[in-house]
């Protein structure tokens, strides 16, 4: 299962994730957490001290590996050079199990310990000076995407990754990668702001989205939420003593974690799981494709110098199972 964090810089859903992360690890759900936020937090939120977190190798410092692992013996692809972030995958290509060994997550994974236990995390890394004026952290987040449209993934697994803040999610197509999207809201008009962005641009795609209220400190804060939102809140966090504790470098037993707050956590996870139901391969390949040759017509043929809609097989599609051609239909 692939989900999504996202929402307005400051909201919490770096929190959210973390505690999502550990409410996985705590069931012994298998889990890999992605931090794919400009301002890199998540391994602070886990846990990590400031010099282990700082010492996380950069997924996007290692794209070249990534291509190259994935390209396998994909004809359609003569180099790890003629990769862009959106390349699907093909017959040939290497795809990726969470659960397993490979040489990307030995470069680019640490496990890091939690009550429950181990879980993988990957970042993308900071937006470094010397990236300033001439580079977009998407640049940076392409990795990840490149990552999601290799994945092959199972119920009973899930990838986490912590987005970058705001509509700054829609710059790529990686916004419909995700079994089920989260997006962290305070009850406030700013708050709900990123919510009215997103349920636009995610509409056309299908993309499952519920709405996570954070901060909230009284009923009218969730009427609030109610009237701004409507069905789409699904759960509302309050304070948390167990996050001020973490956050002071004092951390306490996750099973401490106020009640309230845990059957939030557990309402998150009913809820991811149900959508696995719901899951098409075939329309998330089609996807996969439609920002493919998106891309290669806006900048990727030329900054190539190859035709990359080559690069799409027509008669591959992911999937857990055993592969079908994709029908042709509107992504």
């Amino acid at each position: 299962m692939k989900i999504a964090f996202v929402g307005k810089g400051g909201s919490g859903k770096t929190t959210l994730s973390s505690l999502f992360v550990r409410h996985l690890a705590a069931r012994g759900t298998p889990v890999v957490a992605v931090d794919a936020d400009i301002n890199q937090h998540l391994g602070a939120a886990l846990g990590l001290d400031e010099s282990e977190s700082a010492a996380l190798p950069a997924l996007g410092a290692h794209l070249p590996l990534l291509k190259e692992y994935l390209r396998g013996s994909n004809p359609r692809i003569a180099s790890a050079e003629k990769m862009i972030k959106t390349t699907p995958p093909g017959e040939g290509s290497r795809l990726l199990r969470l659960q397993e060994d490979n040489p990307v997550y030995d470069a680019c994974a640490r496990a890091v310990a939690l009550d429950g236990g181990d879980v993988r995390l990957l970042a993308t890394g900071p937006f470094t000076e010397s990236d300033l004026g001439v580079a977009c952290y998407h640049s940076k987040t392409g990795a990840v995407e490149l990552l999601l449209n290799h994945l092959v993934d199972a119920r009973e697994e899930y990838l986490v990754v912590d987005m970058t803040a705001g509509s700054d999610s829609f710059a790529s197509g990686m916004f419909t990668r995700f079994d089920m999207t989260f997006l962290v809201a305070e009850p406030t008009r700013k708050g709900v702001s990123v919510y009215r962005q997103y349920r636009e641009y995610a509409r056309d795609f299908g993309v499952a989205l519920r709405v996570v209220g954070n901060k909230v400190q009284s009923a009218d804060d969730i009427d609030f939420l109610h009237q701004e939102v409507g069905d789409d809140l699904l759960v509302t966090f309050g304070h948390s003593d167990w996050v001020r504790a973490m956050e002071k470098g004092r951390p306490h037993p996750f099973a401490e974690l106020e009640d309230d707050n845990a059957r939030s956590l557990a309402a998150l996870y009913e809820t991811a799981d149900a959508t696995y139901e719901l899951r098409d391969w075939g329309r998330y390949t089609r996807q996969m494709v439609h920002f493919h040759l998106r891309n290669a017509e806006s900048w990727g043929n030329e900054k190539t110098g190859a035709d990359l809609a080559a690069q799409v097989d027509p008669s591959f599609a992911l999937g857990e199972g055993p592969r079908k051609a994709a029908t042709p239909q509107p992504a």
